[in-house]
């Protein structure tokens, strides 16, 4: 597995779940989010338990002056990355029709371009070395319309698909991890009060078992990875309904 990880979003939710399990089996970090405080926390309470060395990197990556800091970190031949974690992101309701339009254009910049922009900064060192992981965190919203969040996440899939096919041979893979809803904070921060997200008990995942199942995946190559088996038969229907009623499915939850 890597010996350094950038993990974009790492302040909570998955990103941090990341951290946790990477520096547990003694990968150092370079932790990027907004948040310095919780950032510090989570480079503290790592370093603590498992003697890794943690970088800090406060940065709001729609801010390019900011994204920059991020890029050149990944582009350093000095001190190289081995695995970029693209974990950042947000939501929004789904009424496209109703949201601020700065909103969905800052929401598409964070779901699609960053990553772009990252991936792109850490390929010419990875490639360069011949060996190197990146993983994009998409969602099973990326086989489901679901506002403009499935099309972000649909590109991301697209993307890793062709980029893994590509790069892999040279020693560079990339995988998408393509989770279903998974219990993090993620609903609370667009102001969604646990259980009332309209989502049945079956349908809940534990950010833990996402992440220890897309690190085998990752480990492994694969360039989509779907934790859970009731998600990959989610997905495999999808391919067998009329897309009508795969659009209203898309509808459920908030």
């Amino acid at each position: 597995m890597a010996r350094t990880a950038l993990i974009t979003g790492a302040s909570s939710g998955l990103g941090a779940e990341y951290a946790r399990q990477l520096a547990a089996r003694g990968t150092d970090l370079v932790l990027v989010a907004r948040d310095r405080d919780a950032l510090g926390d989570l480079a503290d309470a790592l370093t603590a338990q498992h003697g890794i060395g943690v970088d800090v990197l406060v940065a709001d990556l729609v801010d390019a002056q900011q994204r920059a800091l991020v890029a050149e970190r990944l582009a350093d031949l000095l001190h190289p990355i081995d695995m970029l974690v693209n974990s950042a992101g947000f939501g929004l309701p789904l009424a496209f029709e109703r949201n601020d339009i700065d909103d969905e254009v800052r929401h598409l910049d964070l779901l699609v371009e960053v990553p772009m922009r990252l991936m792109h900064a850490a390929l010419g060192p990875m490639l360069q070395r011949g060996s190197g992981r990146i993983v994009n965190i998409a969602s099973v919203g990326g086989f489901i319309p679901r506002s403009t969040y499935g099309a972000c996440k649909g590109w991301l899939i697209s993307f890793s698909r062709w980029a893994n096919g590509r790069y892999a041979r040279r020693g560079v893979t990339v995988t998408a991890v393509c989770p279903g809803f998974t219990h993090t904070n993620f609903h609370e921060r667009i102001g969604i009060p646990p259980g009332e997200e309209g989502i049945a008990d079956w349908m809940w995942l534990e950010a833990r078992d996402v992440v220890a199942e897309s690190l085998r995946d990752v480990a492994r190559g694969k360039a989509v990875s779907v934790p859970s088996l009731r998600y990959k038969a989610i997905i495999g229907l999808t391919r067998l309904v009329p897309a009508s009623l795969v659009a209203r499915a898309g509808e459920r939850g908030r």
